[in-house]
């Protein structure tokens, strides 16, 4: 459970965790609240793809990018092109130009054949190209109206079926999944690299909670990559878009604090 970015635990903000305000409130809203940086969810606005933009946005608020969310979502398909190869090239770039040592990755779909056969292959080979640490997301089956499973994930929606070296943790994603954060820290190991922090139920929809509103007990799990030595990145990627300037500010002020708090940290991000 090392980090790429040292020994502290960064505490960082998703830029999707300020949607529908664009990614320039993210940078905004992660300086003034103290957050360690930003992790930028290409495709969110126009501005997120732009890497030079970013550059000017990290340079003005003084709030490094530390991460790229890659556009390998659903929604995101045809920013940077379509072919999945590229996009993680481009993230790779961006990464490199704003110093960010991750890129975070979704699994292949289903229907990209020729990408999902040689992924982990691919995966190893962009690693050891760029130097940069590709983390790739635990994701969740799709569940039809009849409580199905929907295969949209090749070979699985299970990231620990890959054979790659680096996983994302993502807690609401795994309460979709009926897993266990906690126990997925433990079976994962030295493989985990890198999470987002955020809750969830096991219902049908991705809900993005704040911690301590579903049912992964992140207290628990945040103080346990605190006992185990994890020096990653933990990203508050939680969902805000019913919230208003002034409560989502509270919100993300609140979740900072949560971490910091279960991670041993000083308000300040010391240990």
């Amino acid at each position: 459970m090392t980090s790429p970015s040292g020994p502290a635990v960064q505490v960082v903000l998703s830029s999707s965790s300020v949607y529908p305000e664009p990614t320039s409130a993210a940078f905004a809203l992660a300086s003034r609240l103290g957050y360690d940086g930003v992790e930028v969810m290409v495709g969110m606005d126009a501005l997120s793809a732009d890497a030079d933009a970013l550059v000017e946005l990290a340079d003005y608020h003084q709030m490094p990018v530390t991460a790229i969310h890659s556009p390998t979502l659903l929604l995101t398909q045809r920013v940077w092109g379509t072919d999945p190869w590229e996009k993680l090239k481009r993230a790779a770039e961006a990464a490199t130009k704003l110093g960010a040592k991750v890129v975070v990755v979704h699994p292949p779909f289903r229907w990209q054949r020729s990408y999902a056969a040689g992924f982990t292959k691919g995966i190893r080979g962009l690693e050891r190209d760029t130097g940069l640490i590709y983390a790739i997301e635990n994701m969740y089956p799709w569940r039809g109206p009849g409580g199905g499973e929907v295969r949209a994930y090749s070979p699985s929606w299970d990231a620990a079926l890959l054979d790659c070296d680096h996983l994302t943790l993502d807690f609401s994603h795994a309460s979709i999944a009926r897993q266990s954060s906690l126990e997925l820290v433990h079976y994962w190991g030295e493989r985990l690299a890198h999470v987002h922090l955020t809750d969830g139920t096991n219902g049908p929809t991705d809900e993005h909670l704040l911690p301590g509103q579903g049912d992964q007990h992140p207290d628990l799990v945040l103080a346990e990559l605190a006992r185990t030595g994890f020096g990653g990145q933990v990203v508050v990627e939680v969902s805000t878009r019913g919230l208003n300037r002034t409560e989502r500010t509270q919100a993300l002020t609140q979740t900072l604090d949560y971490a910091r708090q279960h991670l041993g940290l000083n308000q300040d991000g010391g240990q």
